[in-house]
């Protein structure tokens, strides 16, 4: 890492101290979101800090490195989506511990990757929550821009997700209902599909 990087990082991490809010990282502890160190800085100022910013590949990588929130978050505000290697998103779902990072990873880059939609379904089959989340956070996304999948794909992401659905995790099962419905919104014939399928486990949309 050059001394421009080491610096940038410095600097950065003294503005997460200037954005501090004490009692969003309270609120964060007692919701169970635990980190080694955790500023409180909100979302919307994270978003302004990574458009002053700007995609910065290398500082990303820096930033995730560090264990802070902040850092992490902002790793995945700023990275190049058409820069990093699959090996690279690998290593970072390996490393990703809460709940938040996944779906700020999710939403801020993971959706935006080239092979975004391959790494969707390898996550999906995952035995860990946190990458199954991030795979039905992904094809949501995808879903909503109007991506329809192939039969293999559809017939795989429905088999998926009606397991997530009858799992004990909360966040897991309100992950995949929210992508089935993204499913079901691409046309009658998705609709039918998921509807029949939440059928067959007692469920529905309603």
């Amino acid at each position: 890492m050059d001394n421009e990087i080491v610096e940038k990082v410095k600097e950065i991490k003294r503005e997460f101290r200037a954005m501090m809010d004490g009692a969003t990282a309270q609120s964060m502890r007692e919701k169970g979101l635990k980190y080694k160190l955790n500023w409180g800085a909100t979302l919307p100022r994270l978003r302004q800090l990574a458009d002053e910013i700007g995609k910065n590949y290398d500082l990303a990588i820096a930033l995730w490195k560090e264990d802070v929130r902040e850092c992490k978050i902002l790793a995945t505000m700023i990275m190049p989506p058409d820069k990093v290697l699959p090996e690279v998103i690998d290593i970072w779902m390996e490393q990703t511990t809460s709940l938040e990072i996944a779906e700020q990873a999710a939403f801020n880059l993971y959706q935006h990757l080239p092979f975004a939609a391959d790494k969707a379904f390898m996550w999906l089959s995952s035995p860990d929550v946190l990458p199954q989340i991030c795979g039905y956070h992904i094809l949501s996304r995808l879903f909503m821009r109007g991506q329809e999948p192939n039969e293999r794909a559809i017939n795989e992401f429905v088999d998926q997700a009606l397991c997530a659905l009858q799992s004990d995790d909360i966040s897991l099962k309100k992950a995949a209902m929210q992508s089935l419905q993204h499913f079901a919104n691409l046309g009658l014939m998705y609709e039918r599909i998921a509807n029949s399928a939440l059928r067959s486990i007692g469920l529905s949309f309603t």
